[in-house]
């Protein structure tokens, strides 16, 4: 299904954003792992609308109940299955989409797709609202990853113009902590704060703004992932696209690679503690596919909030005429700063599939 990623592990994600529930199955998990619930939550919170003026006014508490797979904080073995019930819904603000799709939302490709059958309140399952229960997917995947020394984290990369500093070359957890402390994820608080002007600069202009996240993943070992089609820039850039917004991915340098030469983009091997590493990490971590030991390091970036509250052109589906949309409701002005542990989430699931199929299915 096309809501599943995954080969060992495997996540499949559910609900509608103006349904009862959302949720996600996880199955796949290695049995045994204690899951601390509360460092979970927190994880989660960094997600959560309603905290400023930078993002939704709806408010969601986004705590999930666990079905099956885990018992008294830890994994069993069988599939694990969490639900995060919608409460905070205006479900009205939505009618007149049915018949007037929205710009740079899937409401008219939905409306071919499912012949006008779809749920497309508050852009049903295409919502950033499913990233809730992806988080709570990446989040455990995140725990585990750590107790074999692989720490995943992202920050704010760029919004609009404005631009943060880059991860180090060998980012540490401590960083990527740091970082997820902050109520703005950047490592240049100065640069955040320009990025956050021009955020609610656009929702004064009622516009919106995109931007990029930088991720990256320490402690990977080499020698995973398979050429071609099965690598590992394959499976992240497949299971990143599916989150909502994403209209971009890089590994390394990407694009900035075809602008270079090969004297500067290739990486330096060097001995380094007893093992080969790098002296630089142009190619963020993957050579042919496949793991280099150097960390990951990936941007993706995410287009502007297609719903902004300037009128806009459309067409009247039932009349098959022009038409214009104003659009209602509440929606966030930037999505980038609340996609970063999305993009860590995801990030993190694709890892430990990659690490399982190396360990061979078990720890």
């Amino acid at each position: 299904m096309s809501s599943e990623f995954g080969n060992l592990l495997k996540i499949s994600v559910f609900g509608q954003s103006h349904g009862k529930a959302i949720g996600v199955v996880v199955d796949g998990l290695p049995a045994g792992e204690a899951i601390d619930l509360e460092e979970l939550d927190r994880f989660l919170d960094r997600r959560r609308t309603g905290k400023n003026r930078l993002s939704t006014a709806r408010k969601e508490s986004d705590v999930p109940v666990f079905l099956s797979g885990l018992e008294n904080g830890v994994t069993c073995g069988a599939p694990l299955c969490a639900v995060i019930e919608n409460s905070d819904q205006h479900s009205s603000d939505y009618r007149e989409l049915r018949d007037k799709p929205r710009p740079g939302h899937a409401d008219y490709t939905a409306y071919v797709k499912w012949k006008g059958q779809a749920d497309m309140r508050g852009g049903g399952h295409f919502s950033g609202r499913l990233t809730a229960p992806l988080c709570v997917a990446g989040g455990i995947a995140k725990q585990i990853l750590a107790r074999r020394g692989v720490y995943v984290g992202a920050h704010l990369w760029s919004v609009g113009t404005e631009r943060d500093t880059p991860f180090p070359l060998r980012p540490t957890r401590e960083l990527f902590e740091s970082v997820a402390a902050k109520p703005f994820p950047v490592l240049d608080d100065q640069a955040g704060e320009r990025m956050q002007s021009l955020i609610l600069e656009a929702r004064q202009a009622q516009d919106s703004v995109g931007g990029v996240i930088e991720c990256a993943a320490t402690g990977m070992p080499a020698g995973l992932g398979d050429p071609m089609f099965g690598g590992v820039e394959n499976r992240l850039a497949s299971a990143l696209f599916g989150i909502p917004a994403v209209k971009g991915v890089e590994f390394g340098d990407g694009f900035a690679a075809a602008r270079a030469h090969g004297s500067e983009n290739n990486d330096p091997f060097i001995m380094e503690g007893g093992r080969v590493a790098a002296e630089t990490n142009h190619a963020g971590g993957i050579l042919g596919g496949i793991t280099s030991g150097m960390p990951i390091v990936l941007r993706t970036a995410m287009k502007p909030t297609p719903s902004i509250a300037r009128p806009q052109r459309t067409v009247s589906l039932s009349a098959g005429a022009d038409t214009e949309l104003v659009i209602h409701g509440r929606h966030d002005p930037c999505i980038a700063h609340r996609a970063v542990p999305v993009v860590e989430a995801v990030t993190a699931a694709v890892l430990l599939d990659l690490l399982l199929e190396g360990n061979h299915g078990t720890f």
